[in-house]
């Protein structure tokens, strides 16, 4: 039987909106933006670049394994676009990039951590991102799984936290936090490392992982990223939590403090968030997820506030 003309172009119409629902995370909404079109292109963690006009440079790294894939992009985030531009990565490539900070103080220099441990130190010219130098963590715990990294510099002293990203209810979150200064030829040094327990408020199944990313903003508040994984395929969630505060004293002691029931700032069904930096000068946390096969989005929302 043939189909009248009309039917047949509402037919077309609803299977190309089907099609476009099959590939957008369950729960998509306006405020999100593409940034990736599958697998190799989520976004695993971001650091600020700078200001391009009304909007911002973000750096942002991708969980890729093998060699010659892209590991570090550019998204110029404006008010209605998200542009992606892939960097050339010179130097001892990396395994699966989950995080990345720029170092307070030192333009165009960046930390860009690896899910076993190993943190690089870039400089980024350009379109080019080259590494300095490399070390692994201290303190690397039995099956510990890095996602987070984040830079804090207070009177003067430089200090970095990290966490594994915990699974279920039967492995919370551990975070560390150490002093960091670099050696002359620029490899990264750490100091005495402290460590705290920390369970997600939400999600709360069985694969959560309970710190997907940190964030520190300049008073010290700390923000923790926290997200569920059903496979590469979802369906996913995901939260932004108040995790405590963090500092640094004139001597160079750090002290961290995590919240034991973590005030839950957004809750994001359908989306994997990876990736949070409270961008400088603004209340505004730049929001990034790995969604597996459904690819990276983007956004920013006012976390960041003191």
């Amino acid at each position: 039987m043939k189909l009248p003309m009309q039917c047949t172009a509402w037919l077309t119409a609803a299977a190309a909106l089907l099609a476009m629902a099959g590939t957008a995370p369950a729960g998509a909404d306006d405020a999100w933006r593409k940034a990736g079109a599958d697998a190799h292109g989520g976004v695993s963690g971001a650091a600020y670049e700078g200001r391009t006009g009304a909007g911002v440079d973000v750096l942002v790294v991708h969980d890729n394994k093998r060699s010659g894939q892209r590991r570090l992009s550019r998204i110029t985030y404006g008010e209605d676009s998200a542009a992606v531009t892939p960097l050339t990565w010179d130097g001892a490539e990396p395994s699966d990039l989950e995080a990345i900070e720029v170092i307070p103080g030192a333009p165009g220099e960046y930390v860009a951590l690896a899910s076993r441990g190993i943190v690089y130190r870039l400089k980024v010219t350009g379109s080019t991102a080259a590494v300095v130098d490399y070390a692994p963590l201290p303190a690397i715990g039995e099956g510990d799984d890095y996602e987070s990294f984040a830079l804090v510099a207070q009177n003067g002293r430089l200090a970095a936290l990290w966490a594994d990203r915990g699974a279920g209810a039967s492995r919370p979150a551990t975070v560390r936090a150490a002093p960091l200064t670099f050696a002359s030829w620029g490899q990264p040094q750490f100091g005495t490392v402290i460590r705290r327990e920390y369970r997600a408020t939400y999600p709360a199944d069985d694969g959560t992982r309970h710190i997907s990313d940190l964030s520190v903003t300049d008073s010290g508040r700390l923000l923790a990223s926290s997200a569920a994984d059903a496979g590469d395929d979802g369906p996913f969630d995901s939260a932004v939590s108040d995790a405590g505060r963090v500092t640094v004293s004139p001597a160079g002691r750090v002290r961290l403090t995590l919240a034991a029931s973590p005030a839950v700032l957004d809750t994001y069904p359908g989306y994997k968030i990876e990736a949070v930096e409270c961008l400088p000068g603004t209340a505004d946390a730049f929001l990034g997820t790995d969604d597996e096969n459904h690819g990276g989005y983007v956004r920013t929302t006012p976390l960041c506030a003191v």
